[in-house]
């Protein structure tokens, strides 16, 4: 029986070897075991004409030659389903014969399969065996590092046959955002966000997760994204939430399994507490794309990693990151979908992926990173830009190791500590420094630290004049700018922080409070341009 029994059969539109590596893996041992009852004296071989057995020969010496070449001839095995559970065992018809001995011994071991070695069937807790166990694949399914590896390279080839990257998608804040019914605010109640939600249309944003007493709203875009990103990309969801939450927003995503397959890893799957890592997945590090609102998890694949600017829809969202605002369920406003955070990302994978396939490249297919790729689509963001900060980190602190300063050198700036005529942009909280005074006088550039960060995000550079530097109150408020700009004293905390955006806040203190958005407007005018559209599928009161 296949290995594959118990996932859903690979989507049409997805044919690589990164759909379903159990699949790739039961086709090698469908091959053994052909081989095996193919071979003279295997009592399973029926009498034939002798046309058919010269046929018969001939595929039996082709198969035998095809798996000489992969790896070592394997020992033939029996897979049997009972309650759920799998049980592997040798051939009885072939113990004790002069071949068996002979494989015995099967160093090292490929993997296991229900606690037995899917090519000898010895035990796994015989041994101590290094590997990674792929549950999200198979129940009871783990890999030794040797066939990881094969399996790896097999699938990079299929990807760059088809002309395919792969791509890591976080779920809370990147694709979604979710709530628990009891943290729902007085104002969403009143709005009937409860009443709106529904599973019964599958055109809609905001769904109610029964079981689990949540709500979830998909990010605008979110529908057009996963299918115009599918023809480039092998995707992946990856999560740090819980299995059984994970499959659920993977149906709301992917209601017709055509997407993601079983490729779904949540935070049972992880090797690391608190971190996500590329050993989950069956693909190349070097064709690996990640998008996640948060840097502080994949501490060892950042070269991989494409932040994504943080979707709050609901009122617990803004309070969990501090944000004293309306939400955007409350304002019954959204995100735009045309020109908001997943259609922008799009455009940069789109340009990611044709740099990648570039055909006019000397280097071999083979032997390109993707992470070269993105380092190089981040540095033209802000190439040409030479920044001086003023007053935006501690006195006592080395501006070189802030994290607002090395945002800017990614995005392609030369950041100095002092003026000179080749200074381009004064990055400030306050109008009255003496180098924001210089820019004034020099006709340079003044700009607040959030146009890095919306730069950031949006992976071009912003309007200067959207991310003015205002005059301060009193030394209070420089303060608390400065504290915001350089943000909090560790590194996860600083990761965690980056600024999200908020919309169109409702009055003037609301405005001062959030961190304008490269979709906030910089006038009046501009704001009835651009309010974002009302969620009118789901907020119906």
């Amino acid at each position: 029986m296949s290995l594959a029994a118990e996932s859903p059969s690979p989507s049409p539109s997805s044919s690589s070897g990164s759909d379903d590596f159990a699949a790739l893996l039961d086709a090698e041992l469908d091959l053994a075991s052909a081989v095996d009852s193919a071979s003279a004296g295997d009592p399973s071989t029926s009498p034939t004409s002798s046309d058919d057995k010269e046929d018969d020969d001939e595929d039996a010496v082709a198969d035998v030659e095809t798996v000489e070449q992969s790896s070592a001839k394997r020992r033939k095995v029996k897979v049997q389903y009972q309650d759920r559970e799998t049980a592997i065992r040798p051939d009885e018809d072939s113990i004790g014969s002069s071949e068996d001995a002979q494989i015995k011994i099967c160093p090292p071991h490929p993997g296991y399969f229900g606690g037995l070695c899917f090519r000898c069937g010895k035990r796994q807790d015989e041994e101590d065996v290094p590997g990674v166990a792929f549950g999200y694949v198979h129940k009871g399914l783990r890999l030794g590092t040797s066939e990881i590896d094969r399996l790896r390279g097999s699938d990079l080839k299929n990807l760059l046959r088809e002309r395919k990257l792969i791509l890591i998608l976080d779920l809370d804040h990147t694709l979604i955002n979710s709530t628990k019914l009891h943290d729902i605010s007085a104002a969403e109640n009143n709005l009937g966000i409860q009443t709106a939600a529904s599973k019964d249309d599958p055109n809609g944003s905001l769904f109610t997760l029964e079981g689990m007493q949540m709500l979830t709203k998909l990010r605008p875009f979110v529908r057009k994204f996963l299918k115009e990103a599918s023809n480039m990309f092998e995707m992946y969801i990856y999560t740090m939430g819980d299995k059984a939450y994970a499959i659920e927003i993977a149906k709301l995503l992917d209601p017709r399994n055509v997407y993601f397959n079983s490729k779904v890893i949540s935070n049972s799957d992880c090797t690391q507490r608190h971190q996500k890592g590329l050993d989950m997945v069956l693909g190349a590090e070097s064709v690996a794309v990640i998008l996640d609102d948060t840097e502080y998890v994949w501490q060892k694949h950042k070269e991989n990693l494409i932040l994504m600017e943080r979707y709050h829809y609901f009122a617990s969202s803004c309070r969990q990151f501090g944000f004293s605002v309306k939400s955007l369920s409350e304002l019954m406003q959204d995100e735009r979908g045309s020109d908001g955070a997943l259609a922008t990302i799009l455009d940069v994978l789109k340009r990611i992926h044709t740099i990648f396939f570039d055909s006019a490249v000397e280097t071999a297919l083979s032997s390109r990173d993707v992470r070269q790729v993105i380092k190089r689509v981040r540095q033209e963001v802000l190439q040409g830009c030479k920044l001086v900060f003023s007053r935006v980190f501690p006195s006592s602190s080395r501006p070189q190791d802030q994290f607002i300063w090395k945002m800017a050198e990614q995005l392609g700036a030369i950041c100095s500590a002092d003026v000179d005529s080749t200074i381009t942009h004064v990055v400030a909280v306050d109008v009255g420094t003496d180098k924001a005074r210089w820019a004034v006088k020099n006709n340079k550039i003044l700009v607040h630290p959030r146009w890095i960060e919306a730069s950031n995000f949006r992976w071009h550079r912003q309007q200067e004049e959207d991310f003015p530097v205002k005059v301060k109150k009193n030394e209070k408020d420089k303060e608390n700018d400065v504290a915001a700009a350089t943000g909090p004293a560790n590194e996860k905390d600083k990761e965690d922080d980056v600024v999200a955006v908020v919309t169109d806040p409702a009055n003037e203190k609301d405005k001062d409070d959030v961190a304008p958005a490269a979709t906030d407007p910089a006038n009046e005018q501009d704001k009835k341009n651009d309010v974002a559209a009302a969620v009118t599928d789901s907020m119906n009161s």
